[in-house]
């Protein structure tokens, strides 16, 4: 969940008030589609569930026929998501107040910039939220939209209690869109495709993110000249998108769908121009009679084919109206081909046409009609251009690999490349890329394999996109598990086919994307030895000195546990930042953050803020995935409070450098994490690679099966059939920890690597309390332990253990519960506190809202799957255990 840090005014007794509203009402359309015997027993249940009685409530849902489960499992799952709109609403309103009044809160960009200690840091900052094809949001868009129905509805709950809203006619409203979200298919019944995912993930941009960056950019531009500080950088918020182009496991991901990506965002962000200008021609209705236009403006109307009487002094309007044909044409070029002469080629010309009218209007005294919709329209151009948010382009290496080994045989210049040393593969590509401009797929396209065609065709397609829409559409190509140099020159050679690597430039970015726990410790000497390459400075310099690097928390996490993967992350930072000073470039990175705390989650002010000294060179991106989207960002008014956090947590974080102390220059600190961090690597490598009872257990006390067969996305669970740990994919693996409440990924081996190490010594409690109180790292550290912990819950994890078949696969579940157990005393013994959540009020009160239903749906859900394993499984059993995971999912609302 986001984390708001506006608790302290927030009217809990409006959310009270609403949650109650909302609950009688969604009462009351269960009632109209259930039985009386049904009806009853879920009040009875609900009733249970707000006394915490669970063992009672457990034993009336083992009596439950699979009609009751469905029922019960759909109203347990809706009220979670009532909830959840009740809280935003009340945000929406603490971020407006708050906002609009002179109060401070943690984030808010006014503060950041007044107290900025050198404004040149603002010169080239540019912070990218990147949206993910990674959905463990299982609701469907017809559920996104009936929720957007109900939270526009709710926000007018307090001009109805003020009686400027007719009571009546707004509760009938809403009585009606909570029937038909409960009588709606919660989840999709079939799998997603690419396109969808495209689909969706874009609404959001007309819900929420157009209007609240336009918003923060014309607040940011007023503060800038409050401070007198000039406007050097317009772009510092822009967007990326990984859907159409992450084909990383997803067979499924094209150069179609590249191209399909790439359209949908070009007609969105053009549709919403025209709309912008539509609004304007209405609005600036300005005669010439009474007020004087500029000379531009008037050659600009004249080109005009608004031939009506009524404009003949309205040289405004006739030059919007040209401005809008002139876009109308550049649609129908973009989308379909169409050409005319009157066309915008360039994003840029379409700016300088806008920028004609605000001069006129500054010449000619009308600065405040530039305020609002025409100053938003020039900032979502200069910020969206052509294309809304640059694709990333990602692949793994292997599959570079296999596709250079075919052309170089195809060419009869290497046949056996896999076999070479990799000095012998860097020697032998490097020597291509200097001194062999021809592409070496000049042989018969029939001869290819298949995934070489595809790859080259993928390629092709993102030269065609970057021509036609602009260079930033796809400014980044990702190589995962990259492991070597060879692993960045084998993408050259896919790119230099294409035309988009050359000897002396680079049309995008090689991003190596650094993993695993010995990929992060390997990384420095990669990237040390790759950026010392003649070519590879030539590549760096075309794209203005910046070198990207991906840092991967999931499998990093899934490799080593929690506080490794966080301690390499934070080091391998640190080191790789050293080599921008190196080698005269600078390092800049993309954090491959997940929602839960097991990939990288947990609020982002606060892992910004506790970034290694220096590591925040101007840029920084960081994924946004699943249901994550839909928390921080569906709707404009919690858009733009985590989007004004984000950017004034970069904007802090450089101006901290400033004068903070760099950790590696406290040798005893590096000393004692690096002790800590070995236990905890050791301790979780213990239980879940080397404990032979683990992998049975994960597979029967987790609903990780159930989880596999979600239609929640197009990629796979794995990347092939699964026979380990480690050949799952990362979200599954963490979503069903989450279901089962044990959280595992977010703490496990914490409690006995600090009990070890207070243990060890008398005065080692101390240090970690200092520590955790002055190193903002460690701070987020253990405070998102706290939090995760928080959500877990170790007597309902032990009603998931009873599913396992033996003994011995159960007896993992003790282990686990002594490692939480110890884990728990640790961290709050560290921090001080007395319970979990301690200065986190608003989380604390939210789990209080909805805590007890999900714990429902969980008790649903493990009797469900014991149904379904000792019996025939009927398909509404599979359909009724996937409610359930939705709604315990939409309950912890940050699950995978």
């Amino acid at each position: 969940m986001q984390s708001m840090r506006l608790e302290s005014n927030i009217n809990q007794n409006v959310v009270e008030e609403e949650i109650q509203l909302l609950t009688d009402m969604l009462l009351e359309a269960t009632k109209k589609i259930t039985s009386t015997v049904t009806f009853n027993k879920i009040v009875e249940l609900k009733k249970l569930a707000d006394r915490k009685e669970y063992d009672e409530l457990n034993e009336i849902i083992k009596t439950l026929n699979q009609e009751e489960m469905e029922i019960i499992a759909n109203f347990f799952s809706t009220l979670p998501l009532l909830i959840n709109i009740s809280e935003d609403v009340d945000l929406a309103f603490e971020v407006n107040y708050k906002n609009n009044s002179e109060e401070s809160y943690v984030g808010k960009l006014s503060d950041s910039i007044k107290n900025l200690k050198d404004t040149n840091i603002l010169n080239n900052i540019n912070v990218v939220p990147v949206l993910t094809a990674h959905p463990t949001q299982v609701q469907r868009k017809t559920t996104l939209d009936l929720t957007e129905n109900i939270h526009n509805l709710l926000r007018k709950h307090r001009d109805v209690k003020n009686g400027l809203i007719n009571k009546s006619k707004w509760k009938e409203d809403l009585q009606k869109h909570i029937e038909i979200l409960l009588q709606s298919d919660i989840i999709r019944e079939k799998k997603l495709k690419v396109a969808n995912e495209i689909t969706n993930v874009l609404e959001y941009y007309n819900r929420s993110f157009i209007k609240a960056i336009t918003k923060l950019m014309v607040e940011y531009k007023k503060l800038l000249r409050e401070n007198s500080i000039d406007l050097v950088n317009e772009t510092p918020i822009t967007m990326g998108m990984w859907i159409g182009g992450d084909r990383d496991g997803n067979p499924f991901v094209t150069a179609d769908t590249l191209k399909l990506s790439a359209m949908k965002q070009c007609e969105l962000i053009i549709t919403y121009y025209m709309n912008q200008l539509d609004i304007l021609y209405r609005t600036f209705s300005m005669s010439s009679q009474l007020i004087k236009e500029s000379d531009d403006l008037r050659l600009l109307a004249d080109k005009s084919n608004d031939s009506s009487v009524y404009r003949e002094k309205e040289y405004y309007r006739k030059a919007i109206y040209y401005i809008r044909e002139k876009l109308s044409n550049t649609e129908k070029y973009l989308l379909n081909n169409v050409d005319n002469d009157e066309k915008y080629l360039t994003a840029e010309e379409l700016e300088q046409d806008l920028l004609i009218i605000k001069n006129s209007l500054l010449e000619n005294n009308g600065d405040t009609l530039i305020k609002g919709d025409l100053e938003e329209l020039l900032s979502a151009v200069k910020i969206f251009g052509f294309y809304l948010a640059s694709i990333d382009m990602r692949q793994d290496s292997s599959v570079y690999e296999a596709c250079v080994a075919e052309l170089l045989k195809s060419a009869n210049i290497e046949n056996n490349y896999s076999e070479l040393s990799e000095n012998e593969k860097c020697d032998l590509l490097l020597n291509i890329l200097k001194k062999d401009p021809r592409p070496l797929s000049i042989n018969d396209e029939n001869k290819q394999s298949e995934e070489l065609k595809k790859e080259l065709l993928i390629f092709k397609t993102a030269r065609e996109l970057k021509d036609k829409l602009g260079n930033n559409i796809i400014k980044q190509n990702i190589i995962s598990h990259t492991t070597s140099i060879s692993d960045l020159l084998e993408l050259a050679i896919m790119l230099k086919e294409v035309g988009l690597v050359g000897s002396d430039f680079a049309r995008l970015q090689l991003v190596p994307l650094f993993e695993t726990i010995e990929d992060l410790e390997n990384s420095y000497e990669i990237m040390d030895n790759y950026l010392a390459l003649d070519i590879v400075k030539n590549w760096v310099k075309d794209n203005k000195d910046y070198q990207e690097i991906m840092l991967g928390y999931s499998d990093s996490n899934k490799d080593g546990g929690y506080l490794s993967s966080g301690w390499s992350l934070y080091k391998a930072q640190q080191d790789l930042s050293s080599l921008g000073n190196k080698h005269g470039v600078k390092i800049t990175f993309f954090h491959g953050r997940g929602g839960t705390v097991g990939r990288g989650g947990g609020p982002s002010y606060d892992a910004i803020i506790s970034q290694p000294l220096g590591s925040v060179q101007d840029r920084i991106r960081l994924t946004e995935q699943g249901e994550i989207i839909a928390a921080k960002y569906g709707n404009k008014d919690a858009a733009y409070y985590n989007l004004e956090t984000l950017f004034s947590a970069v904007i802090e974080r450089m101006n901290a450098d400033m004068v903070n102390i760099d950790i590696r220059d406290i040798p005893e600190i590096k000393d004692m994490m690096d002790e800590i961090v070995e236990d905890s690597y050791k301790t979780y490598r213990k239980l879940v690679f080397e404990d032979p009872n683990f992998y049975n257990y994960f597979f029967e006390a987790t609903p990780i099966k159930e989880v596999s067969s979600l239609n929640i996305g197009s990629r796979p669970a794995s990347r092939k059939k699964i026979t380990d740990i480690g050949g799952l994919r990362a979200i599954p693996w963490v979503f069903s920890w989450s279901q089962s409440r044990i959280m595992l990924p977010g703490w496990y081996g914490v409690g006995t690597a600090f009990s070890n190490f207070i243990n060890k010594e008398s005065g080692n409690i101390d240090k970690l309390r200092t520590m955790y109180k002055d190193w903002p790292f460690f701070t987020s550290l253990l405070s998102n332990v706290d939090m995760v912990m928080s959500k877990s819950d170790m007597e309902i994890a032990k009603e998931y253990a009873n599913l396992c078949k033996d003994d011995k696969t159960k007896e993992v579940y003790n282990k686990i519960l002594r490692e939480w157990k110890l884990t728990k005393q640790v961290v709050l013994d560290i921090s001080e506190h007395k319970e979990f959540l301690e200065d986190n009020t608003y989380l604390t009160k939210s789990l209080e809202n909805r805590l007890q239903y999900f714990n429902t749906l969980n008790l649903l859900q493990i009797e469900l799957i014991r149904r379904a394993r000792e019996e025939e499984t009927l398909e509404s059993q599979i359909n009724t255990i996937h409610i359930t995971i939705n709604g315990v999912a939409t309950g912890l609302r940050n699950s995978g």
